[in-house]
């Protein structure tokens, strides 16, 4: 009986574990997905709600950095002067904790085929992204996004000469 009731309650256990991840899994994709729906939909405010104060994002080249309030300025000009549409399609979502290394926590990586199109008529444009999230609280703390600068720029009319 013994044996019993202590299989029972490391059952539970185990079972209660594995609910645990399973729901911050499932909470980890829902901000990764919410935030790709405010950048499709041009929604600065869910941005806004998404991101964490200290929020810095990377990328794509490796100079690049933003805060909080720079990524939110760029989306409302980019919104309201350059895009379009700004399409996801075709898109994975991974949600992985690091718990050892440089790059401790909680992540959303995503991979997409976005389709860009202009407003005054230039594209569209279709690239591969890649966009990783750091999750802390509920709020996106750091990305990092990745994608061919040379391919959209190529896509966009423009060529490039080597220098002599």
């Amino acid at each position: 009986m013994k044996q019993l009731l202590s299989f029972i309650a490391i059952s539970i256990t185990l079972l209660s574990c594995a609910s645990n991840a399973h729901n911050k899994e499932h909470e980890l994709l829902a901000i990764g997905k919410k935030y790709m729906e405010a950048v499709e939909t041009k929604n600065v405010a869910l941005m806004d709600s998404l991101l964490s104060p200290n929020y810095i994002g990377y990328g794509p080249s490796v100079g690049d950095s933003t805060t909080k309030e720079g990524a939110l300025a760029s989306w409302t000009y980019n919104a309201e002067n350059l895009y379009e549409s700004y399409v996801y399609t075709r898109h994975k979502e991974l949600a992985v904790t690091v718990t050892e290394g440089t790059g401790i926590g909680d992540w959303v990586l995503n991979w997409a085929h976005l389709t860009i199109k202009y407003k005054d008529g230039r594209g569209p444009i279709n690239l591969w992204v890649n966009a990783i999230y750091r999750v802390e609280n509920g709020k996106i703390v750091e990305s990092r996004t990745f994608y061919n600068e040379a391919d959209a720029l190529r896509q966009l009319g423009y060529s490039f000469v080597a220098p002599k």
